[in-house]
């Protein structure tokens, strides 16, 4: 059996991409159907609690150039038949996460590299990184069909090198949304979500402003704004962007509509709260963002959205072009979430469209695929020559 390290952050990191390589790891390990481990190399920096004793996480030293090389010498000298590198550029370090290039530079397994940003028009410093990781991969997997001709008009990736593979979701639990509801205390309210830790940028003022008119035709509407503040929010300046947000639900008059669940949730709790909401929200401003683990998530557990148009909005939801609202468009927001309020029969109609996009998203088929690829690349693949 094959055996496959992973290079990312991980568990117990507070992170998407720890969370992500957590669960593609098991699943693949599911979808082998064995008992061995695969390793992983955990980008670690000094504010990190180090991971639970398990002797196949390795730690490595996030601003230690020479840890990398270091790395990638101890996997050319193990039995793994192939890398999986989770590439996000401010994992890794270095000027935008050069480091890692001491890493590919140096490996001689066959790699796998996937992409959790890809720009449509790179620059500096970016660009030259995610060129000489492109070029330096024997495969590379992309979470947004738009991903694929991105790489190949900005690095001359050839497609056949290139796969699509969904971000992974859990599987939704059956008949559990109304026992959900009842213990969020949310079985009379219509409830809005979006989750994810807090931040600048994720289009939440926008969302408030449009809640009052919202809130005229259905009263019964909450808000729920769910997830701790991002670490490096608030190592910078504290809490003051929930302060303000705080001060907006006030000046609105919302306080008995919108709750702020001002904690991080773990995968099962996150699942119920998600299951539990009616429509799910990702009101993004930024419209090249190529990956959202947030609305993946909704999408797979089958419950109804709205969005921005963004990337992997657009990529996800097509050809449902209802469920994007431009950023910034309060009233079209306020008037879109007010139909599927109150319009007989549509959220469960939207519930059964998503849940026929969300059916290949979910773990144990996402895991099967990667599987088969990280296989293809084992057996088909020379081993390489580090440089």
């Amino acid at each position: 059996m094959s055996r496959i390290a992973y290079l990312s952050t991980y568990i117990p990191k507070k992170c998407g991409l720890a969370t992500y390589t957590h669960h593609l790891r098991q699943s693949i390990r599911a979808a082998k159907g064995w008992k061995g481990v695969d390793p992983v190399l955990a980008v670690t920096d000094a504010a990190d609690t180090l991971p639970a004793a398990d002797p196949a996480v390795w730690l490595l030293a996030k601003g230690e150039k020479a840890a990398y090389r270091k790395a990638a010498e101890k996997l050319n000298n193990s039995d793994v038949s192939v890398v999986s590198l989770q590439h996000e550029f401010g994992i890794f370090g270095g000027e935008a996460g050069r480091h890692v290039l001491e890493f590919v530079r140096h490996l001689d397994k066959p790699l796998v590299t996937t992409f959790h940003t890809v720009f449509e028009h790179p620059q500096e410093p970016y660009r030259s990184i995610q060129q000489e990781l492109a070029e330096r991969s024997d495969r590379i997997v992309v979470m947004n069909q738009r991903a694929v001709g991105y790489l190949q008009k900005a690095f001359g990736v050839p497609e056949s090198r290139i796969r699509f593979i969904p971000h992974g979701t859990p599987v939704p639990l059956q008949g559990a949304r109304e026992t959900f509801r009842r213990e969020a205390g949310w079985t009379d309210r219509k409830v809005l979500m979006t989750f994810g830790l807090l931040g600048r940028g994720k289009g939440l003022e926008m969302v408030l402003r449009a809640l009052p008119a919202v809130v005229r035709e259905v009263p019964e509407t909450l808000y729920a704004i769910v997830g701790q503040t991002h670490p490096e929010v608030r190592r910078h300046e504290g809490e003051a962007y929930r302060e303000e947000l705080q001060e907006l639900v006030h000046s609105l008059g919302l306080g008995g509509h919108v709750v702020m669940i001002d904690r991080y949730l773990d995968e099962p709790e996150l699942v119920r709260h998600l299951m539990a909401c009616d429509l799910y929200l990702t009101p993004y401003p930024g419209m090249e963002q190529i990956t959202s683990g947030t609305l993946a998530y909704a999408v797979g557990l089958g419950r109804p959205v709205l969005s921005t148009p963004y990337s992997y909005a657009r990529d996800l939801l097509q050809p449902h072009g209802e469920l994007l609202i431009p950023y910034g468009d309060e009233a079209q927001w306020s008037s879109r979430i007010v139909k599927l309020l109150t319009e007989p029969g549509s959220l469960q109609q939207w519930e059964q469209t998503i849940e026929e996009i969300g059916a290949g998203m979910r773990w144990p088929q996402v895991g099967r695929e990667h599987l088969e690829l990280f296989r293809e690349a084992a057996e088909e693949l020379p081993v390489r020559q580090a440089t």
